[in-house]
């Protein structure tokens, strides 16, 4: 499958040959694969260099005179270092913005804990007008671009380097709608971008047990898919949600919002609970951080009771 951050790239030739509005830029990132971009639109293509706050406020008074900007660089770097001027150029100017990072939570690994990111997503959703895509797979990031990069919003896109390899049909691909990969009646899996695959792993061993797990897939965090969520706890009463984002404020408490109402849930997390420190390979620190598919074998067990 081709990798996500390609997926961007093309993306961004194809609606830039039809939105002369169209501005990338980036952040000292990403130079070779938006050759083509750059040569094709050399007056719509900028590298700022590593300045992440300017970025974000030059991109800024570029959608001040009409046009869509895309800021483009690895994620703790565009999110967590230019928060502020997120926050202040288009959250409180009610400005416009595509932020599409590179780098799941722990993407960059051989770089350390500094080029880790796992608070992103908690950082836009606090936005009024903050929306939060996280695509699994080139498909879906197209897809949803493409649907909502002109949507007066400040878009957040977090791509990460290894996709799920889960192949969906583009109408199954809806901004704002949860995707149901598995139906199932035991226990109801809810899980985000390349976790996916772990998902559908212990949703297997699970089945060879007599345990049915139903997985609900979301690509859009914000807003989210509360409806389908519901639907599907009313039958299965059980909750093992699987996500490489923080414990603290991510895809669980949105699910727990989604619950009020609903009586009688049994839930676990599997999530990023402390900062990680170290080196060694994306795997390696998804073990440390408990992301296995079985840790999610186990979560279900918990709750079903076996």
């Amino acid at each position: 499958m081709k990798k996500l951050r390609q997926e961007f790239a093309d993306t961004m030739l194809e609606v830039g040959s039809i939105d002369p509005k169209l501005i990338v830029m980036v952040a000292d990132i990403s130079h070779g694969i938006l050759k083509p971009y750059a040569k094709a639109y050399p007056k719509r293509y900028y590298n700022i260099g590593i300045c992440e706050p300017t970025v974000v406020s030059m991109a800024a008074g570029l959608n001040r005179v009409g046009f869509v900007p895309v800021v483009h660089t690895i994620a703790p770097f565009i999110t967590e270092r230019a928060y502020e001027q997120i926050k202040l150029d288009f959250g409180y100017q009610k400005l416009d913005l595509n932020l599409i990072s590179v780098g799941g939570a722990f993407d960059y690994s051989k770089l350390g804990c500094s080029h880790h990111c796992y608070t992103d997503v908690s950082l836009i959703s606090h936005l009024s007008r903050g929306v939060v895509v996280m695509p699994g797979s080139p498909i879906e990031f197209n897809k949803i671009f493409k649907q909502i990069y002109k949507n007066n919003s400040i878009n957040y896109f977090k791509l990460p380097d290894k996709p799920h390899n889960i192949e969906f049909k583009p109408q199954d691909i809806i901004f704002g709608k949860s995707i149901k990969v598995k139906e199932g009646k035991d226990v109801t899996i809810s899980v985000v971008g390349s976790q996916l695959a772990n998902a559908i792993i212990a949703a297997d061993k699970l089945k060879k047990l007599n345990i049915s797990a139903e997985i609900l897939y979301f690509n859009t965090i914000k807003p989210f898919d509360n409806e389908a969520l519901r639907q599907s706890l009313k039958k299965t009463k059980r909750l093992v949600t699987v996500e490489e984002l923080s414990a603290h404020d991510g895809l669980f408490n949105l699910c727990l919002k989604s619950l009020i109402g609903i009586d009688g849930i049994k839930f676990e997390q599997l999530a990023i609970k402390d900062f990680l420190h170290g080196y060694g390979s994306y795997e390696d620190l998804c073990k440390k951080a408990g992301l296995t598919y079985e840790n999610i074998e186990k979560a279900v067990l918990r709750i079903v009771g076996k």
